[in-house]
């Protein structure tokens, strides 16, 4: 068939389908249901995954949202907690303060300067160490030192801006004490190895009448010819009876706080001196 009768017939079926689909609803049905099992399942499944896209967006923009909330409370938690730790700070120090106060009040017979610690020893006690004061603030060798609840030590060495503080718990150290309900004369020496059960010795107790008991306190006595008198240094934890039967010894529990020191009072008034005067 030559083509243009073909291109002719295919013409006039195609003019005759149109006005049978726009006159007519005869092709709808079938084409209906092909959308049916065609189209709407493609539908559903391009409206499940822009919703799935809208939720995962949405989500982005929360989590996105979220860190820097937890960005910006991070900050404010860092914050507070570098002011709290200021706070406690300084409550440490108040209280260090308050309790050298109540200690400059307690013995207000002698003139007092206070110091900072600035180093000490190796080891875990202060058995030695450096304050921040010396002889331009007229710091002397064999000056007592007290802190916390009562004495700590003596001046052993002097510069110009420094001092060495030689403690009562020291190896080396011997402060002659009594018995404060008694008043008999005792040795208290010092020994770093005890002071791992927070504790010293004492000897050369004379106690004839059995009156001392423990928990008593220690001060210092006024035959020590480097102490000043009645600066407490414990309380009596054990007593323990001599071979000789003459005497007796045991532990003392320090006054002060020696594993936790910081600030300390130099009281500037000396044996010698008051004896003097």
């Amino acid at each position: 068939m030559p083509s243009k009768y073909l291109l002719l017939i295919l013409t006039f079926i195609c003019t005759l389908l149109m006005f049978i689909t726009f006159g007519t609803n005869v092709f709808n049905k079938p084409l209906n249901t092909v959308l049916g099992y065609v189209v709407v399942p493609f539908e559903k499944g391009i409206s499940k995954a822009g919703g799935w896209i809208s939720d995962r967006s949405e989500e982005l923009v929360q989590i996105r949202s979220l860190l820097d909330e937890n960005a910006a409370l991070k900050e404010q938690v860092a914050m507070l907690t570098e002011e709290n730790t200021i706070l406690q700070q300084n409550k440490y120090e108040l209280n260090k303060l308050r309790q050298l106060f109540e200690l400059d009040e307690q013995y207000e017979e002698y003139n007092k300067i206070g110091a900072r610690i600035i180093s000490r020893d190796s080891g875990n006690w202060y058995s030695s160490f450096i304050i921040d004061k010396g002889s331009d603030d007229g710091l002397r060798e064999d000056m007592n030192v007290i802190a916390g609840g009562g004495l700590v030590g003596r001046i052993t060495s002097v510069g110009p801006n420094w001092s060495r503080i030689t403690s009562i718990i020291s190896d080396n150290s011997n402060v002659s004490g009594m018995t404060l309900a008694t008043e008999d004369n005792l040795i208290v020496s010092g020994n770093l190895h005890l002071m791992a059960d927070g504790i010293i010795t004492f000897s050369q107790l004379v106690d004839s009448q059995d009156a001392v008991r423990e928990g008593d306190k220690i001060v210092t006595s006024n035959i020590s010819d480097k102490y000043l008198p009645n600066i407490l240094i414990g309380y009596i934890h054990t007593i323990n009876r001599d071979n000789n039967n003459l005497t007796k010894s045991g532990y003392v529990t320090p006054a002060v706080d020696f594993e936790h020191l910081s600030e300390v009072l130099v009281i500037t008034d000396m044996k010698q001196q008051i004896e003097e005067d």
